[in-house]
């Protein structure tokens, strides 16, 4: 098992120091459905602004056409390696509703998927979330009305074996886990 816990300057939580963006999934190991659902449910109970919950979940687990489409819809090194996922979950902005749009909705999806990561790092599982997927075939291939745009596709599932991983996995799985400091981030602290 990979040492992959941040180093940070200040104590958080031991669920986000733990949790990281895996490429190794257990190509084998069916999606643990009750992780699965309380992953979902942590998505649900997430703030939302207006309590509009602009969130809507694509979930496809290994084995299915849907898994198979969503693997293909993604670009690039993402496709070498997602399809061992147990499951995938294209998270989907609803960006408009009763004609007006919602403003703060890729907000809200994100903290959705957000909370859906953490939630299911602390069940057992694990995530990597992606941007690198053809949006727009996603939408055609599910059918997804205008107002309804994806956002990220979240490989989940049990952690996979790095001895048998490709090279180019293991450089980035053992690559170092880096952020700049907070106070490059921080705009103004008066």
């Amino acid at each position: 098992m990979l040492d992959r816990a941040a180093t940070t300057d200040r104590p958080i939580l031991d669920v986000l120091t733990e949790r990281w963006s895996t490429r190794l999934f257990d190509a084998t190991t069916p999606i643990d459905e009750d992780a699965l659902a309380s992953a979902l449910e942590a998505a649900r109970w997430s703030p939302s602004a207006s309590n509009t919950q602009p969130w809507r979940f694509i979930v496809a687990r290994r084995g299915t056409d849907a898994h198979a489409e969503i693997v293909e819809s993604l670009i690039g090194f993402n496709q070498a390696w997602a399809a061992d996922a147990a499951a995938l979950v294209v998270f989907v902005a609803v960006t408009e509703l009763d004609g007006k749009p919602l403003r703060w909705a890729s907000y809200d999806v994100g903290q959705a998927a957000a909370h859906f990561t953490v939630q299911a790092h602390a069940n057992g599982l694990y995530t990597h979330q992606m941007g690198g997927f053809n949006a727009d075939r996603i939408a055609a291939s599910f059918s997804l009305a205008p107002e309804l745009r994806p956002l990220t596709v979240t490989t989940v599932g049990t952690l996979g074996d790095y001895a048998s991983a490709s090279e180019k996995v293991q450089e980035r799985e053992s690559a170092p886990r880096t952020r700049r400091p907070v106070s490059d981030s921080v705009l103004l602290d008066a």
